[in-house]
């Protein structure tokens, strides 16, 4: 039987750090969406430069873990006199951690763009950077709702990460409600029902856009 008094006595807590996870799974969606689009258009680019650069990124950033690159945002910038606060360098990590798995995302998308389109747009006097954002782009990200919006939900639940670094977040208030009552099942179901919150609405919107894609398409 879950204690629900342990809820409502720190309700002003788990409030707080359910505030701090939405701050940063939003601005960390939409850091590491852009930053996503730019390297997926690196990685297909006309230029070779561009194409090493995007692959280093997304092959280096996929395969290491999410907490070492959080690590060198708190604990390595300070090293060359950059310092940052927890929320912002969790932030920070979990959105360049996530712009590596967005951006192969995108590419595929835009990889399975008919090529008719870009020759097309390039032969009417668009630039190649003009028929990205107006012609290639929009219907890449339609083709990969799912997948993208897959990602989106993964950043949600990799915001925890926080917490290692004392961020603030949901998982950091639930680790200090229980370092207070002792009580570790019922303190963390209830965070897990804030994460729920969070992500189930995203999930049913991701599903609602997508349906409603697939009728005008």
């Amino acid at each position: 039987m879950l204690r629900y008094s342990i809820l409502f006595d720190h309700w002003d807590m788990y409030l707080q750090g359910f505030t701090n996870t939405l701050k940063a799974s939003v601005l960390a969606l939409i850091g590491s969406l852009a930053i996503g689009i730019i390297i997926a258009i690196f990685r297909i680019a006309p230029i070779r430069p561009l194409n090493w650069l995007g692959a280093a990124y997304v092959e280096f950033i996929r395969n290491i873990p999410l907490v070492l690159i959080v690590f060198v945002f708190f604990v390595g910038l300070p090293a060359v006199g950059i310092r940052l606060d927890p929320f912002t360098a969790g932030t920070l990590g979990l959105m360049v951690y996530t712009a590596a798995f967005i951006a192969e995302v995108i590419r595929s998308g835009i990889l399975a763009v008919p090529k008719g389109q870009m020759e097309a747009a390039r032969s009417s006097g668009l630039t190649y950077l003009q028929t990205m954002r107006y012609i290639i782009l929009p219907q890449a990200i339609k083709i990969v709702i799912p997948p993208l919006g897959n990602q989106f939900i993964n950043l949600v639940k990799n915001s925890s990460v926080l917490g290692v670094i004392a961020g603030f977040d949901l998982m950091y208030f639930g680790d200090l409600i229980s370092s207070e009552t002792f009580v570790t099942f019922d303190v963390y179901i209830f965070v897990a029902l804030f994460y729920l919150v969070l992500t189930i609405p995203l999930s049913l919107g991701v599903g609602y856009l997508e349906r409603r894609l697939a009728k005008t398409r």
